[in-house]
């Protein structure tokens, strides 16, 4: 990978580690759900009349942004929002390359290999060892609705294979049109009028940075590079970067919000982190399903 390349993967990473305490700074002055409305809107406007239309049916595009936006960005919020540390949701969001797998099995026919049998055994030790150190009911239910997340970004995955979209960043402007109406109907729902009378005076500077920097940083320009990287590069080399993304989450926590994970924390995220190495190892098929392929 050239030297600029390798940057830009490194900036891309830290940004989206980042992007999980600055959305906590958000979250501690507007209500989760308005939160990722304003975020999804921004993402949108004005670019769906910058930006051209990806060639894809409308279809791909609304089914992504109701699962980028509402059941995979919300639900992270909420989590944050109801005690889940930032450092742990950037690390269980990542789940999402183990439910990714199953879906491989289940709608590709693909066949698992021994280290990805070794990983997702790992990983479900690490999760087990975080949520015995879960206290309240509460973050109990943030825990679940991150793991709910990154089962929605799972499922984004596939949208974005199925549809054979090529214009990734084009396709994530567009896509963020259909999840902003959901967002405010559920905030209204949930948290009736007050959630609304009371934004305009929570749009401080702390709220508008952590605004800027999820739609800017963590949506725009990520997004961008990432998909520059998966351009230039084979998958199998790219991915594995995606590893960086709970490091700088982790990291960022403490230093932007003071986070001290504990000793059995550490120990469980060490083997999430060591999950997802050994799942990016290649290995033979254990076994090869009728119509599927390595």
């Amino acid at each position: 990978m050239k030297h600029k390349h390798l940057l830009l993967a490194v900036l891309v990473t830290a940004m989206w580690g980042f992007n999980f305490p600055i959305t906590k700074l958000g979250l501690a002055e507007i209500n989760p759900l308005l939160l990722t409305a304003l975020r999804f809107t921004l993402a949108a406007l004005p670019w769906v009349f910058l930006v051209k239309r990806p060639q894809v049916a409308v279809k791909w595009l609304a089914a992504y942004g109701l699962i980028f936006g509402v059941a995979m960005w919300a639900l992270i919020n909420l989590g944050i929002a109801m005690g889940v540390p930032p450092g742990s949701a950037s690390l269980l969001i990542q789940f999402s390359a183990f439910f990714t797998l199953g879906w491989g099995v289940l709608l590709f026919r693909e066949s698992l290999s021994l280290p990805q049998l070794i990983s997702v055994t790992l990983a479900a030790m690490g999760l087990v060892g975080m949520l015995l150190g879960v206290q309240g009911a509460a973050t109990m239910l943030g825990f679940a609705l991150v793991l709910f997340s990154a089962l929605a970004w799972s499922i984004g995955n596939i949208i974005i294979k199925v549809s054979g979209v090529r214009e990734i960043f084009a396709f994530v402007v567009w896509a963020s049109l259909f999840a902003p109406l959901p967002l405010v109907l559920l905030a209204w729902l949930l948290d009736g009028p007050q959630a609304f009378i009371a934004l305009p005076g929570q749009l401080n500077g702390v709220a508008l940075f952590s605004l800027a920097f999820q739609v800017y940083g963590a949506t725009h320009f990520c997004y961008w590079g990432w998909n520059l990287l998966l351009r230039e590069y084979p998958v199998s080399r790219v991915a594995p970067l995606s590893l960086l993304i709970p490091v700088f989450g982790i990291v960022s926590s403490m230093l932007i919000l003071g986070e001290r994970p504990g000793v059995s924390q550490w120990q469980a995220m060490g083997l999430i982190l060591l999950a997802l190495i050994v799942g990016m190892k290649k290995g033979r098929p254990l076994w090869v399903r009728q119509g599927g392929h390595a």
